[in-house]
């Protein structure tokens, strides 16, 4: 072996490429100390912007990931290694994985559009899918929802990224609605003070907006009455059951009823 040859091999491979190596490690030192900064810059401004709990560690660790490859391969860039080999390998790779994990992805990144635009959020009443419930968890592939008779439901992420949701508590208050027909020998005045005394009577029905009571339909055999209140949202079914009941005592109490009551 000749020593002195593979000596001046080793020192011209220094001479050409030491100083592309320095660079590449000063940019290397650099750029991990900018990236750093910048996910804590990250972090900061999505706590300010309100983004969801559950949504910043994932998105401070992509950002991370995303940032640190694209620092490697300006570095390898740097170094004068030849990286056509490994976007080569990244590119068939992400082909398979997006082929084969096309309806995983489609949840995931519905998950990443539930949690930054909010359509809805833990605690709140929704329908969708025929299910009607509170929604308990949001993860990044499914929503979690406990229905009202405490059935535990488990949507996949883009049913409710491509389909109707109706978010029936995030107004704050919902609109009850009743419908009660009444004998045409009832006099109206009568019924309407009743109803009006049941609902001054219910703690749980808000005064504004106004209620509203008012015949819908006359037929041969009556009339209909539509009554309109405002309730809390959480809680509606429970304020709507308990209203009925006061209504069909007030006016048993006052002598009137509806059709089929003694």
């Amino acid at each position: 072996m000749n020593v002195e040859k593979i000596y001046n091999y080793a020192f011209d491979w220094l001479l050409k490429h030491g100083p592309n190596i320095l660079i590449g490690i000063f940019v290397l030192v650099i750029g991990l100390w900018i990236i750093k900064m910048l996910l804590k810059w990250s972090k900061s401004g999505m706590h300010k912007k309100d983004v969801d709990s559950s949504l910043k560690p994932f998105l401070a660790s992509l950002l991370g990931v995303v940032l640190r490859i694209l620092l490697l391969l300006i570095v390898m860039q740097i170094i004068g290694l030849q990286i056509t080999i490994f976007a080569t390998i990244i590119g068939a790779v992400g082909v398979a994985a997006g082929l084969a994990l096309s309806g995983t992805m489609q949840n995931f990144a519905s998950g990443i559009l539930i949690l930054l635009l909010k359509p809805f959020k833990v605690g709140d009443n929704i329908i969708t899918q025929s299910q009607e419930g509170t929604v308990t968890s949001i993860q990044i592939f499914y929503t979690q929802i406990t229905t009202f008779d405490n059935r535990t439901v488990i949507v996949p992420n883009s049913k409710l990224s491509n389909e109707i949701i109706i978010n029936i508590s995030r107004q704050g208050n919902r609109r009850l609605d009743m419908e009660l027909k009444f004998s045409n020998a009832l006099d109206i005045t009568e019924v309407k003070a009743a109803i009006n005394k049941s609902i001054d009577r219910s703690k749980d029905i808000l005064n504004s907006p106004e209620r509203r009571i008012g015949v819908t339909s006359i037929e041969p055999d009556g009339y209909k009455l539509k009554v309109n209140v405002w309730v809390n949202a959480h809680g509606f079914e429970d304020t709507r059951l308990a209203l009925q009941e006061t209504i069909v005592e007030d006016l048993k109490a006052s002598g009137l009823k509806l059709p089929g009551l003694t």
